[in-house]
């Protein structure tokens, strides 16, 4: 999802945001310290020393200008480990649901775009950013067992229009991972446009080496290869995303 934010940043402004818990190994001391900072200077009540930066009571940005300089109009907030926690600690608190939508009344009208990247999980912290959001943008990786959570996603989404967001969107489904050769792939294709026609991108996301090798890189696709397929094929995404 970064690489379609660096394209909408070429004359939009983006912030991307990863609320999946996992351990940032490029997040160094001195950015946690920037992070912190940042939020005292911004008026937010507390900068937490665990650093729990998604779904707690403020919001962070992280300075990128020394790793992603060519990058213009772009911010990040990269998950942490902590948020692993997150959803039992708040699971008795009231409004659990409205905590990111809080968040993010604060700074919306800084910004294009916010695109929340969400972990394969139909939990709290995904329900935050369902309920957060005016659409949703659902992967499907080219493979049997992906077709296999998506009535349950479906649902999922149904229920958070119905109670929590009745203006949220499905903006289409995009096939990842997808190999011309394999006849897998093209009947998992045939099937999602048979069910869901329209709502399906034309673009479709090819399995590409160079997209597995720029994160260790530190680097989007884009920046690490711009020719290659899967970079282009997100710069495609991007410019469909922009046309609706």
């Amino acid at each position: 999802m970064t690489n379609s934010i660096i394209n909408f940043a070429n004359n939009k402004k983006a912030i991307s945001i990863k609320i999946a818990p996992y351990i940032n190994d490029n997040l160094k001391e001195e950015d946690v310290i920037t992070i912190k900072r940042n939020l005292r200077e911004q008026g937010f009540k507390q900068a937490n020393d665990s650093l729990k930066i998604m779904l707690p009571s403020e919001i962070a940005r992280l300075d990128l200008s020394q790793d992603m300089e060519d990058i213009e109009n772009m911010d990040i907030i990269p998950s942490h480990i902590d948020l692993a926690a997150a959803e039992v600690e708040r699971m008795n608190l009231s409004n659990r649901e409205y905590i990111l939508k809080g968040l993010f009344e604060k700074v919306e009208q800084e910004y294009d775009f916010i695109l929340i990247d969400c972990p394969p999980s139909l939990g709290l912290i995904t329900v935050n950013a369902l309920t957060a959001s005016h659409s949703v943008i659902i992967p499907v990786q080219c493979e049997y067992f992906a077709l296999e959570g998506i009535s349950k996603l479906l649902n999922t989404i149904r229920l958070i229009k119905k109670k929590l967001n009745p203006e949220l969107q499905i903006e289409g489904f995009l096939l990842t991972m997808y190999d011309g050769r394999l006849r897998l792939a093209n009947q998992i294709y045939d099937e999602m446009k048979r069910h869901f026609q329209e709502l399906v991108f034309k673009t479709v996301i090819q399995r590409n080496v160079k997209l597995s090798e720029a994160p260790s890189h530190g680097l989007p696709a884009i920046l690490y290869d711009a020719e290659s397929k899967g970079a282009l094929n997100y710069l495609k995404l991007a410019k469909d995303i922009l046309k609706k």
